[in-house]
Order: C-alpha cells, then structure tokens, then sequence
C-alpha cells in the first residue's frame, strides 16, 4: 500500500466514525442551529421551533397537547439577542446567548435542541423551561 492509499484509508475511516469535524466546525454547526431555532421563536414560527427540537424534547412537551399549544404554555425569550459563546462537548453543546441559553445534541440530520429558555443557576444545574428527559 502506497503512502496516497494510506492516507485515502485513513480520511475514509475517519469520516466512517464521524470524528474528523473540528471543534471549532462543530461549534459553527451547532450555533447555526441555536440561532435558526431562536430565530423561530421570534418568528413565532411553531413549526420550524418544533421541527428543531431533539425527539424526546418533543416528546416531552407534547406529552399533554402538540408542540404548538405546548410552546406557548412556555416562557421562552423570543429575542435571545447574539450568541455569546459556544461551548462543544463531544456530541453535546451549549449556546449561550444575551437573553438565553440553548442545549443542543448532534444527530444524524445534524444539532437538535434538548433544552431552551435556561438560565445559569449558581452552584446548581441551568433551569430550563424547556427540556426532554
């Protein structure tokens, strides 16, 4: 096997096990999700923040009525403001804006919202309006 074949085995293994995305693309990915999912919200665009949710996420909020309804039952911000930071953490990540911080999970399809309208709480975990199990 030639030195160009090794490297060609090696970048097919590497995107097979899905680990050769930088932190800092991987950050990207998952702050484009967080704002177009606040960006739905200030939308008032039920479906797109429902469609952006990590399935058991939905799950969780339309345990007793759909998605929609369920939403605005919640206090969330609807103008979050920038991004502030983003932090990624394997294959979670948390985007932290002026007026809110979003959870995000990758899938597959690419970064789902786990939990949203959270506030740090000190020396305790961020309470969350919204959140899945």
């Amino acid at each position: 096997m030639g030195p160009s074949t090794g490297w060609l085995l090696a970048g097919v293994v590497c995107l097979a096990a899905s680990g050769c995305a930088t932190v800092g693309g991987r950050a990207e990915a998952a702050e484009a999700a967080a704002q177009r999912f606040e960006r739905a919200l200030t939308a008032a665009d039920d479906v797109r923040v429902c469609d952006a949710l990590a399935p058991a996420t939905r799950e969780e909020l339309e345990a007793e009525a759909p998605c929609g309804p369920s939403l605005a039952a919640l206090r969330l911000p609807v103008a979050a403001g920038r991004a502030e930071r983003v932090d990624v953490y394997g294959s979670q990540a948390l985007v932290v804006f002026a007026q809110d911080s979003v959870f995000l999970a990758s899938f597959p399809d690419g970064w789902r919202v786990t939990a949203a309208g959270c506030t740090p709480r000190t020396g305790r975990p961020y309470h969350c309006e919204l959140k899945g199990d």
